[in-house]
């Protein structure tokens, strides 16, 4: 019989984590979930480990983590809080996948602990490689390390490779569905609420990427992500707007061939598939019907009334830690957006007057990119103000 497959879930709370838990518990022959962790959401993160009793649980809040313990302890599961817990946790030697799925910057240095723990990586964390993509890849190379995309459309054009690494690509197509707001004018913009910019036409996501969505930042920096991950240009990365969310991305070879890669949007495929790669196991998940879908459309996306996507670009054109300070804007952007600080039109605004002012370290280290990083938030908090 196969060895099971030992698995960690940084990030278990959230809709990365909980479906990932779903995908876990469906295959318990294939499986074995040694660690699962949350920043503060004690309660789930409990009913999670009685759940599915993994080896090693983490709650990153030290406040919380006598409550956790309390209940845990006599189920024979080890309790561990802080970051540090969260980077030493990934170093067991029954861990053979990492799923970092948690949300924004907080995911660097544990998904680096991880690399360095010569753990493969199942990244849904994207801002792990917009934030230090030249740093995370190195070092995932030097450790001999493979970084498996959960993200739907990298995880497309990952599966559009299979079979092709030795054919160059001319050129990536990153599909979006355009959010809640497409079509509308920068006029329209100033009027959204948050309720709207919450209501994603076709995605369940978490509050943070939902509003990204919105935004299109999310697609900015899927196209950062997609830099690193595939070792591209910025010429070679397009945009494409696909309202129905079927084509999930598309890769363009030398030859003018095209591969892409289809389904219903459920991320639990590309969870599944970063963590079984290159095998796909059987799922019961609902089946594509073309009547359904009779007609698929696409059209050119607006980087100037949602000007995020342009600022991404032009991040990925400058290099160094550009994009870092764009991402650090957006963080304290969207959650001011989110405490109904700032109106919806403001996040782009502030992204774009933080990045410009930032000066790009280029050739960076880890201590350049958490020096961007805090220096950028601290410029996106007054503007906010």
């Amino acid at each position: 019989m196969q060895q099971k497959k030992g698995i960690a879930i940084l990030g278990s709370t959230g809709s990365i984590g909980t479906q990932a838990l779903e995908v876990i518990e469906s295959y318990p022959d294939v499986f074995d979930l040694q660690v699962i962790t949350a920043y503060k959401n004690a309660d789930l993160l409990i009913e999670q480990a009685l759940k599915h009793n993994p080896n090693t649980v983490v709650i990153g809040d030290e406040n919380q983590y006598q409550k956790v313990k309390d209940v845990l302890s006599e189920h024979d599961i080890h309790v561990y809080c802080g970051e540090d817990a969260l980077c030493q946790v990934v170093d067991s030697n029954d861990i053979d996948t990492v799923l970092t799925a948690m949300v924004g910057y907080a995911g660097l240095k544990p998904t680096l602990a991880a690399i360095r723990a010569k753990k493969n990586i199942a990244l849904a964390n994207k801002e792990t490689l917009v934030v230090a993509g030249e740093l995370v890849t190195k070092e995932a190379q030097k450790n001999g390390v493979n970084i498996y995309p959960v993200d739907s459309e990298h995880s497309a054009i990952f599966q559009c490779l299979v079979g092709e690494f030795h054919n160059k690509i001319e050129k990536i197509y990153l599909t979006a569905s355009g959010g809640p707001f497409r079509g509308y004018t920068s006029e329209q913009l100033l009027k959204v609420t948050k309720a709207q910019a919450l209501k994603h036409p076709n995605w369940e996501m978490g509050a943070k990427i939902t509003i990204d969505s919105a935004s299109m930042m999310n697609k900015g920096l899927e196209v950062i992500e997609a830099k690193w991950l595939f070792n591209l240009k910025p010429e070679q990365i397009d945009v494409i707007v696909h309202p129905q969310s079927i084509v999930h991305s598309l890769v363009q070879f030398e030859d003018g061939s095209m591969k892409a890669q289809m389904g219903l949007p459920d991320m639990k495929l590309p969870i599944q598939y970063a963590f079984t790669y290159p095998d796909r196991l059987k799922t019961d998940f609902p089946r594509f019907n073309f009547m359904d879908y009779p007609q698929l459309t696409f059209e050119q996306p607006d980087m100037k009334t949602f000007n995020n996507l342009q600022l991404a670009f032009d991040a990925l054109h400058a290099g160094g830690t550009k994009a870092c300070s764009l991402n650090a804007a957006n963080e304290v952007a969207v959650a001011a957006f989110l405490n109904d600080e700032i109106a919806f039109a403001d996040i782009s605004r502030i992204n774009g007057e933080t990045m410009h002012a930032m000066d790009s370290i280029l050739n960076p280290e880890l201590e350049d990119y958490i020096a961007a990083d805090a220096k950028a938030r601290e410029f996106a908090r007054e503007l906010c103000k």
